[in-house]
């Protein structure tokens, strides 16, 4: 099979891995080598800047020893099958990136063999693209559970960011769906890239030349839909990562029904609202100190698929509100819906200046369809209907109707219709 063949092939196969984000890496360039991580990241990503950035992303090899039932790739699936040398993979890198078509790579890989082969191969990729040829690029590589603690630890010399994946939100699901494949062989890897990250970070504040080792940190992804468990408990697991492991990035992908299995749930589309809304979640966690138990519960174990979850949050605890927005700490000004981090930072700023007023609010950038609901300005309360969650829930989701027509053409036609007025532009 010719290369072109395998790329092709490879290519596709490697499209439902979702991990994928600008990198956040600054790798140092080396004199006589080419490519730079200093400003670019991960193939099809957008930059905070707006910039869309590229990556060759392929795996390995797709001949996998595995039996995963929601895997296009699994051994019993009947598909085209290719494997790459480590040679031709780092050629095509370098090749490709030559061509100004990329800007790093994303290298991924089915299980062939056994997961210490398979990642002694993925491990000879990155050396030879850092060693033999020099490529001070981008690189985010896939870590093999189950693989030999020595292999991922040389691998994490290489490259900028290391990802294992835990496919599944439970370990009954892994025993349903993937039952090769065990929840110690994930966490284990993910526990040893976080101690090696951390050994180094200290390493480097006392010694001058210290090795970097994945410096734009480790992530995952969970297939969302494949298997029964509730978000409530995919946002606790996803919490528990980011404690346990200092995760950069969770993400999740909505399974997509492109094989049959009994034990695989009947759907046409992917849930992508379901996705979305727990990336919405995630960002809460991240960045607006929330917790998976304040934004579920067992009782409500399913976020709204009408509305955000900073938005059922707050219709849930209605009591809190109104607010009045110049007394508020920053803590609870990023509970409130429609205020950002940025627009939570501008208002403690600017009201050590002036009281802040309604409109000021959206100067600031405040979302006030939003928001109205749910403050007040200098003692007044600009959202028009009672604080209660089931008039501001209906007042969020109306929608008016939008007439594409002139309102005198939705009316039943008369004998009169030729004396009305006619524009001919």
């Amino acid at each position: 099979m010719d290369i072109q063949e395998k790329l092709k092939i490879l290519a596709d196969s490697a499209k439902y891995d979702v991990s994928c984000s600008s990198s956040g890496s600054n790798r140092k360039h080396k004199s006589g080598g080419i490519g730079s991580t200093a400003v670019s990241g991960i193939c099809h990503s957008w930059t905070d800047d707006g910039r869309c950035i590229s990556l060759l992303k392929i795996l390995y090899t797709n001949d996998c020893v595995y039996d995963c039932a929601y895997c296009v790739n699994r051994i019993t699936n009947d598909i085209p099958r290719a494997s790459f040398t480590p040679k031709e993979v780092a050629d095509l890198t370098i090749n490709f990136y030559k061509r100004n078509y990329i800007e790093g790579l994303f290298l991924s890989s089915a299980i062939t063999r056994n997961p210490d082969h398979t990642m002694e191969g993925l491990t000879e990729v990155v050396r030879i693209l850092r060693e033999d040829y020099r490529f001070n690029g981008y690189i985010h590589l896939k870590g093999i559970p189950g693989a030999d603690e020595l292999l991922i630890a040389k691998a994490g010399l290489y490259v900028d960011r290391m990802s294992v994946n835990i496919e599944l939100p439970s370990s009954e699901g892994l025993k349903l769906l993937a039952p090769q494949k065990k929840k110690e062989n994930i966490l284990k890897p993910m526990g040893l890239i976080n101690r090696k990250i951390i050994q180094t970070i200290d390493e480097k504040k006392q010694f001058k030349k210290v090795s970097s080792f994945v410096p734009a940190g480790q992530s995952t992804q969970l297939i969302v839909g494949a298997t029964a468990d509730h978000d409530y408990k995919i946002l606790q697991l996803t919490e528990g990562l980011y404690h346990k492991f200092n995760l950069k990035r969770v993400y999740y992908s909505a399974y997509v029904p492109v094989v049959q299995h009994p034990k695989l749930p009947e759907m046409i589309n992917p849930p992508t609202i379901r996705e979305h809304r727990l990336y919405q979640a995630d960002w809460l966690l991240r960045f607006y100190g929330f917790s998976a138990e304040e934004l579920l519960t067992e009782a409500q174990p399913n976020f709204d698929h009408e509305l955000d979850p900073k938005i059922t949050w707050a219709l849930r605890n209605i009591h809190l509100f109104p607010i009045e927005i110049n007394r508020a700490d920053y803590e609870m000004l990023l509970r409130i819906p429609g205020i950002g981090v940025k627009s939570a930072q501008r208002i403690i700023a600017a009201r050590k200046l002036a009281p802040i007023s309604y409109d000021g609010l959206k100067k600031i950038g405040v979302v006030l369809k939003r928001t109205k609901f749910f403050v007040t300005c200098q003692g007044k309360y600009y959202g028009g209907i009672d604080v209660k969650e089931g008039l501001i829930r209906q007042s969020l989701l109306y929608k008016p109707v939008k007439r594409s027509t002139p309102s005198w053409q939705s009316h039943q036609l008369s004998f009169f219709t030729d004396l009305m007025p006619y524009n001919h532009n």
